[in-house]
């Protein structure tokens, strides 16, 4: 790995944290989101993470399954793809199952949830730079960074989402800013962990990257474009995940 492959690692692996980080800090500034701003956000969020699970995710696990699977390279990007989502519904389950989560309040349940769905992000970053690392190509530590920033774009308004809350339950934006900030911890730290995995199980990586594109398409459908309730504002909504997914294509072209 040289040294310009690894500053770009060390940025795609801590700016989505950060810029969660700078969502939550605008709870300082915003009282609360208005229905029209809630679907664009929410949808252009969603438009992001379907690009960003195609071309990051889902299209390098088809290269690399090629190598070993030859024509049948769909079946591990297909299998691991479901798994993903089979992985969300387990943790959706384990979530609302456990004791402390039948007690929470609903912003705490909002925190748990954005947790949850934060840690296949890392993963999905963490395999796209394993994946660079192993090909040692530029274009692939690019291509990696274009999935960081277009996670970390939608994580702007995701600290956001789990500050504002926390602000309205305990009227202390400091803990609501301090909650939406630890809500983004987990990705770094999962990144690392993808990153681990990725470099060393190289036969698994067609499945690693169809897994988390599998996670993230699961979150698009069963969250982020329901609270974005596109019924009530639907070309707004529609737009947002227009230019959300536009904008993912563009940054991983042009990056990758």
């Amino acid at each position: 790995m040289t040294e310009q492959q690894m500053i770009v690692t060390v940025i795609g692996t801590l700016i989505t944290f950060l810029m969660t980080a700078a969502g939550s800090a605008l709870v300082f500034l915003i009282k609360s989101r208005s229905p029209k701003t809630n679907t664009i956000v929410l949808g252009f969020s969603s438009g992001v993470m379907i690009a960003a699970s195609v071309w990051s995710l889902l299209i390098p696990s088809l290269e690399q399954a090629q190598i070993y699977f030859k024509n049948f390279n769909y079946i591990p990007t297909c299998i691991g793809f479901l798994l993903g989502g089979m992985f969300m519904v387990l943790a959706d389950k384990l979530t609302h199952q456990s004791k402390i989560e039948t007690a929470l309040q609903k912003p705490s349940k909002l925190f748990v949830a954005v947790l949850v769905h934060n840690i296949p992000e890392g993963l999905a970053v963490g395999f796209a730079f394993g994946f660079a690392k192993t090909t040692g190509s530029d274009a692939a530590y690019y291509s990696a960074l274009a999935l960081s920033v277009g996670i970390a774009i939608q994580n702007l308004p995701e600290g956001l989402a789990v500050a504002l809350p926390f602000k309205s339950a305990t009227n202390s934006r400091a803990k609501g800013f301090f909650y939406g900030v630890i809500s983004g911890t987990v990705e770094p730290l999962f990144a690392v962990v993808g990153i681990l995995m990725a470099s060393f199980l190289t036969a698994i990586q067609p499945w690693l990257l169809a897994f988390s594109a599998g996670a993230m398409i699961f979150v698009v459908a069963e969250d982020l474009i329901p609270d974005s309730k596109l019924e009530s504002n639907p070309k707004l909504g529609a737009w947002g995940v227009m230019l959300g997914f536009a904008l993912m294509m563009i940054l991983d072209v042009a990056l990758g």
